[in-house]
């Protein structure tokens, strides 16, 4: 089966994964489903899809796992689909990577406009070269790299995109709803603290590195990537 349009859905409930599969094959996708985490990864191992729906509570590897696992190779978009709706998890997913995560029960309709939506923000960033250079510092959008005082760093693709997107507008401040705007989408159906979230995580990575330029905090604002005036 080709890679190309093609969604792996990943769900141990066999009645939503038909159910996804019927409404993504009327908006012309192709559909692979797999019933359980280890499935999951063969199949893409074996021919990676444009995107992935996957539920946390899988039998084999969970998918938390899976989801650890594509991120070590890929940084196609991951919906995370599941039962589980505490913040926690949410927070979690979204930190390891995850690019949007939806709570059962879900509205099939509000699932494919999050799909399209993380696609066409997938699709735009691998368009052209993206780099953005200061002192200690390189973001890469294209290879989705983050060097820091010339080591290269870790980063999950939602974090980078957020520090590319305030780097590249240096010392302007931006809300956080404008933030979930530009980075996630006018379409995210999330909440400000996801930005907050990523921020945290940014600064932990970030310490020790920045001097002539700081991820900084605008009280009751919101967030800037400050750059010295030389």
């Amino acid at each position: 089966m080709e890679s190309q349009n093609r969604i792996l859905v990943v769900d141990d409930d066999k009645n939503i994964c038909e159910l996804i599969r019927l409404y993504l094959e009327k908006e012309g996708f192709k559909v692979e489903v797999a019933n359980d985490g280890l499935k999951a990864l063969e199949i893409f191992s074996s021919n990676p899809p444009v995107a992935v729906v996957l539920d946390i509570m899988l039998p084999k590897i969970d998918g938390i796992e899976v989801l650890k696992r594509i991120r070590k190779s890929s940084n196609i978009p991951v919906i995370m689909l599941t039962a589980k709706g505490e913040v926690f998890d949410k927070v979690l997913g979204l930190e390891l990577g995850a690019d949007d995560y939806i709570v059962k029960p879900f509205d099939a309709k509000e699932l494919m406009a999050r799909i399209k939506a993380v696609l066409r923000r997938f699709e735009s960033n691998e368009s052209y070269e993206k780099e953005i250079v200061y002192p200690n510092i390189k973001i890469n959008l294209t290879t989705y790299e983050l060097v820091l005082g010339g080591k290269s760093i870790d980063v999950p693709p939602k974090e980078l995109e957020l520090l590319y997107f305030l780097a590249s507008h240096p010392n302007r401040v931006f809300t956080r709803d404008q933030l979930l705007d530009e980075v996630w989408g006018y379409d995210y159906f999330g909440d400000s603290r996801t930005v907050d979230v990523h921020v945290k995580r940014l600064r932990e990575k970030l310490d020790g590195y920045d001097g002539l330029w700081q991820l900084k905090t605008v009280w009751r604002v919101g967030y800037k990537f400050e750059v010295a005036k030389s």
